[in-house]
């Protein structure tokens, strides 16, 4: 299975609002609404989807609003914290663009500096200096010279991660290094979004999934034939992986992991241009064909989006 796995491709949390988490995303990361539609298994709740210019794998973080959600409570067994890759040197324009909207520390780890902070939920979210990203940001609101380039990676909170790395091995990555609590994975055929940070501690409380909680990580692959490639190597270990779901925009399966956090696997293809232009992504309310018989029902119960046509 080695090499079919390319690192992330989309990050999905819970949100408690749609205005305040399609503010954040698109206003204050700069990120593009590359797609607007609803939750598969609740229709009256929206599934949005921020990345770049085309919503490329790697650079997908996706949000479940359910309104009025409380908070969750971070612990073991979750996807922590979601960083994402900006110029190297461009973080002192991040703290001043972020720092009224809330509290921000700069860090380091493994000798990269970064911006850790919340999102409106809560959600741990970092921004890494990384040199020589070559990914084309999005530019609608943040110029290039501090565009987001996509993810970096994400960080697991684990009491005990020796099972997920071996996982992770099995799944095309390998050990980098390891700093205090923090052993960092990264994907020997990366697309940018190369990391997995496992940080063990075996005092943590198991997390409450809620708002400001990550759902579930999604790693990439080209196609069906390797995302079937992945299934049966993980089968063959003892992992229970779903059969392939289509979610319109991609294939999925899913498995939970050794630590309890849900992983996926998705497919690059078709991509979000598959029912709308790319100079359009994101303007209209698009629906699963299963819920398309809902429309006038959802226009009525879900949260008014700037620049959304139903």
């Amino acid at each position: 299975m080695s090499g079919t796995v390319n690192g992330l491709h989309h990050v999905t949390m819970i949100a408690s609002g749609a205005v305040a988490n399609n503010a954040f995303y698109t206003e204050a990361l700069g990120l593009r609404r590359v797609k607007t539609t609803v939750n598969f298994d609740a229709p009256d709740v929206y599934h949005l989807y921020f990345g770049d210019e085309l919503g490329r794998a790697g650079t997908v973080m996706t949000s479940f609003p359910f309104k009025g959600a409380a908070r969750g409570r971070r612990g073991a067994g979750e996807a922590a914290e979601t960083s994402f890759a900006v110029p190297a040197g461009s973080l002192s324009a991040w703290e001043e663009r972020l720092s009224p909207l809330g509290p921000v520390r700069r860090e380091t780890r493994f000798g990269q500096e970064r911006l850790a902070l919340e999102g409106p939920d809560g959600e741990g979210i970092a921004l890494v200096g990384v040199e020589g990203d070559a990914r084309t940001p999005w530019t609608g609101v943040v110029g290039e010279e501090m565009g987001v380039r996509g993810f970096q990676g994400v960080t697991l909170w684990l009491r005990d991660a020796g099972p997920t790395v071996e996982l992770l091995t099995l799944m095309g990555y390998d050990e980098e290094g390891r700093e205090g609590a923090f052993i960092r994975m990264r994907a020997r055929n990366g697309n940018g979004a190369d990391v997995v940070d496992l940080r063990e501690d075996r005092s943590l409380p198991f997390a409450q999934q809620s708002a400001g909680s990550v759902h579930h990580i999604a790693f990439s692959v080209p196609d069906r034939a390797a995302q079937a490639e992945v299934r049966r190597a993980l089968s063959e270990v003892g992992f229970q992986p779903t059969p392939s779901i289509d979610r319109d925009y991609f294939y999925a399966i899913y498995f939970r992991s050794p630590g309890g956090v849900l992983f996926e696997v998705a497919t690059e293809e078709p991509g979000f241009t598959r029912d709308e232009a790319a100079e359009a992504l994101g303007t209209a309310l698009k629906l699963p064909k299963q819920h398309a018989h809902l429309r006038d029902a959802l226009k009525r119960q879900l949260e008014p989006l700037d620049g959304v046509q139903s």
